[in-house]
């Protein structure tokens, strides 16, 4: 486990490099050591804009499955907000993501820990060391986890978007062909699995089908990638740790959807409700995080908080300003 002072020290001198979100935006590649499939990095995304008063505070942004960071409009409320913005494509994702690579393709989820110690020394070397991290889904699995156990990242806050803490799966299924495919997953990680996520959701986003965002289908597709027996393993192992409870110390803000949608065809609802996870699920793991959760469910809200309808985005960042206003000085 690195030392408080391997994640202070400077950074590499390299350079950021054009970004595809446009002039406002710059990426810098973090190479990463070898893993089983060879050659791997991660990349940190920065928007280029400073805030009005520069306090010394930053954000680092982590995207969800099946994903990658193309918000504009949250480095925006946040740069506006007081806050340099960074993203994080995590290693086998979006731009991180290498030929020889499977998708999302990962056997812990420790593994991203890497990725997080080298974007958080950057931002280190850059004069941030009041950094709040966020995370989205996946993204606010591995960052809660990553928050229990790198203490020495001296980390602010954690805000957490529609967190992935439990399967949305029927309960049978969820007792007996899960835990089945994880023990599978110990001896053949590589066994491929159907993600079991309908392409509804990206249909209710992506302004080419029923949504309004506009992002590359190669990083996000609607039928989502496929994972492997290795991945359903260490997504159960970690959220087995948080049903056994983290202990963060620091202040947790947890959004998500006020209610859960499904069903098999296309109804307008899939576009004020999670259609993703069970908000049920999230209401009653969060508090488990840690000893100062605060848990908001936005009305009208989909999965991804912050790709709801403007209204509901608005309240959503309403309310992550005001809470890290109040809990952090």
């Amino acid at each position: 486990m690195p030392s408080a002072s391997a994640l202070s020290v400077a950074a590499p001198a390299v350079a950021y490099r054009p970004d595809p979100l446009g002039h406002d935006f710059e990426q810098l590649v973090l190479p990463q050591p070898h893993d089983y499939e060879g050659r791997v990095q991660a990349v940190l995304v920065r928007y280029r804009r400073e805030p009005p008063q520069p306090a010394g505070r930053a954000v680092l942004y982590v995207h969800g499955f099946n994903d990658y960071f193309f918000q504009r409009e949250m480095a925006v409320e946040y740069t506006r907000h007081g806050c340099r913005f960074f993203a994080l494509d995590l290693r086998k994702y979006g731009r991180a993501l290498l030929p020889h690579q499977r998708p999302n393709n990962v056997r812990d989820l420790t593994e991203y820990f890497a990725d997080l110690d080298a974007a958080l020394a950057q931002l280190r070397a850059e004069g941030y060391a009041d950094v709040v991290l966020s995370g989205h889904s996946t993204g606010g699995l591995i960052t809660a986890l990553y928050a229990a156990q790198r203490p020495e990242a001296g980390l602010t806050a954690l805000v957490l978007n529609s967190p992935f803490l439990e399967l949305r799966q029927p309960w049978l299924r969820r007792h007996v062909a899960v835990p089945l495919a994880v023990a599978v997953g110990a001896r053949w990680p590589d066994l491929p699995l159907p993600a079991g996520l309908p392409d509804t959701y990206g249909q209710s986003l992506h302004r080419a089908y029923r949504g309004c965002w506009d992002y590359d289908l190669a990083w996000k597709p609607n039928h989502v990638f496929r994972v492997n027996a290795g991945w359903l393993r260490a997504i159960r192992r970690g959220q087995a740790q948080v049903r056994r409870g983290l202990g963060l110390p620091l202040p947790v803000l947890v959004l998500h959807a006020e209610r859960s949608a499904g069903g098999s065809s296309w109804h307008p609802d899939f576009q004020r409700a999670d259609i993703v996870l069970n908000v049920a699920h999230i209401k009653a793991l969060a508090p488990r995080l840690g000893s100062q959760v605060t848990v908001q469910a936005i009305p009208g809200a989909v999965h991804d908080v912050f790709l709801s309808a403007p209204e509901v985005r608005a309240s959503a960042y309403e309310q992550v300003f005001q809470w890290l206003a109040e809990v952090v000085k």
